[in-house]
């Protein structure tokens, strides 16, 4: 059933609803107020920060290879100069668990910073997006204006600007992002040749494009609020101990504005001048509480205090607390929660740091060949057939040996078809080899075995196999 919401019901229903759904179920636009203020200059250093680190990190590399890159069709990933390949997906699992654990930590403690700090969408859309907004179109009302009234000649050109502007940073942002799975290296071939020679590679170029394109020119907040999976999760997250975007209702209420001669003793510190509700990028009302579409981006903040300077009150109506903090007027503590999420961060974290201490950079594997058993040589030895499978992690290309380390004196080794093994960076390969050991040293039908992997006379590692002699087939 298609329920129509009136205005006082939207009010009244502001947990239930949206507040990018208006009357009648359409969309409702939100045209924020320009923010400013102490808190939002911290935000723009903040933002302005990370947002050129992202762009420039593809562009650094160490010693010729990328110093970030998840290319995941060709399984290849490289973090802070260190390749990882499907190998090692154990450490990449583990790396994301710490992010999640990291995540929940941060939003028991501190609720959405994440959201409204270092979210690359709020940075685009707040510090890139509705800036040229601003720059363009003016402030909330003049776009509300703007947008309402009719086609003229200087609407179309603010309106044509301002979109070319949107397509031009969605395409430079899509290169950005295909980047950093493909390599910088990759793109500048990309751009510089026909799209027909990479449809593939083009194909991706558009999509990255228009995905941005379409968030921050249209779908905008909505991704916060309704598309955004962690939004969602706050509440089960967060607690009245978390520290987040509050309004002081205790100091507050009631609120009502200031009026010449009436005695202002009986009324709160909040003066209802709606410059919260004005300037929140989501549209809500923190006054009503903690909500789920606010992204703890302290504009609210900068706007009440900005207020209470003007009125001779205290600063901080707005500001980061707890609900408890704010009721019972206290300061941080750390529950019961938050300590069992910095021990388990801690566990994890150092599991992963014991893990990539024992990393090997060259990983090997060794099988006896399927469906060979022993061959008996006319030396009097008996020998089997091995596969080894090596994986070079590094970006140097290396030389393998192969040794055995077994109680069999006169045990040797023997390539097939090669003297050496060598290794091209980033690659793998596959070797064949015989195992011969002399039959009066054999003592059953199956014997252990050790193979060590040398590289450059240094050993890697040593992988342990059967060795299989006739003593098998008399059984």
């Amino acid at each position: 059933m298609n329920t129509s919401y009136s205005e006082e019901e939207l009010k009244q229903e502001f947990r239930n609803i949206p507040s990018t759904v208006g009357e009648g179920n359409k969309r409702k636009w939100i045209y924020p107020k320009k923010p400013s203020g102490t808190w939002f200059k911290r935000r723009m250093i903040v933002a302005y920060s990370l947002l050129a680190g992202f762009i420039i990190l593809p562009f650094i590399k160490i010693n010729g290879n990328p110093f970030f890159l998840v290319n995941i069709l060709d399984r290849k990933f490289i973090f802070f100069g260190n390749i990882f390949w499907p190998q090692d997906t154990y450490l990449i699992v583990l790396a994301g668990l710490i992010l999640i654990v990291i995540i929940i930590l941060f939003t028991a403690v501190y609720g959405r910073v994440f959201c409204g700090w270092t979210c690359p969408q709020t940075i685009l859309m707040e510090m890139v997006f509705r800036r040229i907004e601003y720059w363009i179109e003016g402030d909330f009302r003049q776009q509300k204006k703007l947008n309402e009234s009719p086609w003229t000649r200087e609407k179309i050109i603010k309106k044509t600007v301002k979109q070319s502007l949107f397509i031009l940073i969605s395409i430079f942002m899509g290169h950005i992002v295909l980047a950093y799975l493909v390599g910088i290296d990759e793109v500048m071939v990309l751009v510089s040749s026909s799209p027909l020679d990479h449809i593939w590679g083009f194909a991706s170029l558009i999509a990255f494009s228009a995905t941005f394109y379409l968030v921050f020119a249209k779908v905008r907040e909505i991704v916060c609020t309704v598309i955004c999976p962690y939004g969602r999760l706050q509440g089960v997250l967060m607690n009245k101990e978390s520290m987040v975007v509050a309004y002081d209702n205790v100091r507050g209420e009631p609120r009502g504005k200031i009026k010449k001669g009436e005695d202002q003793g009986s009324k709160g510190d909040c003066v209802d001048c709606t410059l919260c509700v004005q300037v929140c990028p989501t549209g809500i009302d923190i006054r009503n509480g903690t909500q789920m579409e606010c992204i703890n981006c302290t504009a609210c903040i900068d706007a009440c205090n900005d207020v209470m300077e003007k009125v001779n009150r205290p600063k901080g109506l707005i500001r980061f607390d707890s609900i408890v903090g704010i009721q019972n007027k206290e300061g941080f503590k750390f529950s019961t929660r938050v300590i069992g999420y910095t021990i388990v961060l801690v566990v994890l974290t150092g599991i992963f740091g014991f893990l990539m201490t024992q990393r090997s950079e060259i990983q090997a594997t060794v099988l006896r060949v399927p469906g060979q058993l022993y061959q008996q040589n006319p030396d009097g030895t008996i020998s089997n057939l091995y596969n080894v499978q090596l994986v070079n992690k590094t970006f140097d290309e290396k030389e393998i040996q192969l040794s055995l380390n077994s109680e069999y004196s006169g045990a040797t080794i023997e390539l097939v078809g090669e003297t050496d093994l060598m290794l091209n960076p980033q690659e793998t390969s596959e070797g064949v080899f015989f195992v011969k050991i002399p039959a009066g040293e054999l003592k059953g039908m199956k014997s252990k075995i050790s193979v060590e992997i040398y590289v450059e006379n240094e050993l890697i590692t040593r992988e342990e196999t059967t060795f299989i002699s006739p003593t098998a087939n008399k059984k």
